[in-house]
């Protein structure tokens, strides 16, 4: 398990020496590695294979909240962290010509992308959630994500009214060179309803041009609210 509290935040805008169309290739990069991973899982999710559990973790965990029951299907309209400040639109976002899910553009750091072929926020499965760290000139919207801790609170301000809390449960810090998307995408237990927030993080690496690691925030249904 790696913990998101390690990856160094400071340095990403002044030390990558990212300017004009360079920063958007050098993003561009961590996401095929990291979301091209996603075509490949749903590719056993389709072709009916074992999907990963990941480690036991979540509600069973010490001090962490039991898991609420799964929500109906609706369509998520904001995503609030509150411990990160962050308050953003969700916009649904499909896969590219190469199959790697499409983030959000880059004049739009500040919202988040669903995956809208997965499942929805608040309903059972695990419901995917990506965004920027940064930009060529400024922080994004996922700029802090590696900070969040086990026990902190995410919530899916959702079209039916309703907003799906969620409880962090889990913040890894997955290589590029050792990422399995099974182990970033997968359900962790039968019958949750789960969410992934992803998005770029590590060390930038100036030989290939691209963050070293992927921050993967995993958090698991714990309430409602209206």
């Amino acid at each position: 398990m790696g913990s998101g509290v390690g990856v160094n935040m400071g340095d990403r805008l002044e030390d990558h020496g990212r300017s004009g169309p360079s920063g958007r290739l050098i993003t561009g990069l961590a996401w095929v590695v990291l979301l091209g991973g996603l075509w490949l899982w749903g590719r056993e999710v389709t072709e009916g294979r074992q999907g990963i559990s990941g480690p036991a973790i979540g509600d069973m965990a010490a001090g962490l909240p039991p898991a609420a029951r799964p929500l109906g299907d609706a369509l998520p309209q904001r995503l609030d962290i509150p411990d990160l400040g962050v308050q953003a639109p969700v916009v649904a976002r499909g896969l590219d010509r190469q199959g790697a899910i499409d983030p959000p553009p880059f004049d739009q750091a500040g919202v988040v992308g669903w995956y809208a072929s997965g499942a929805k926020p608040g309903a059972a499965g695990p419901a995917l959630m990506v965004g920027h760290v940064d930009t060529e000139t400024r922080p994004a919207v996922f700029y802090k994500l590696s900070v969040l801790k086990p026990g902190e609170t995410i919530r899916v301000i959702r079209d039916d009214g309703k907003v799906a809390e969620f409880t962090v449960d889990d913040v890894e810090v997955l290589r590029r060179d050792r990422f399995d998307a099974r182990q970033a995408y997968g359900q962790r237990r039968p019958g949750r309803a789960e969410l992934r927030l992803i998005t770029c993080g590590g060390t930038f690496d100036r030989s290939s041009r691209s963050y070293t690691a992927n921050v993967v925030v995993s958090a698991y249904l714990t309430g409602t609210g209206l």
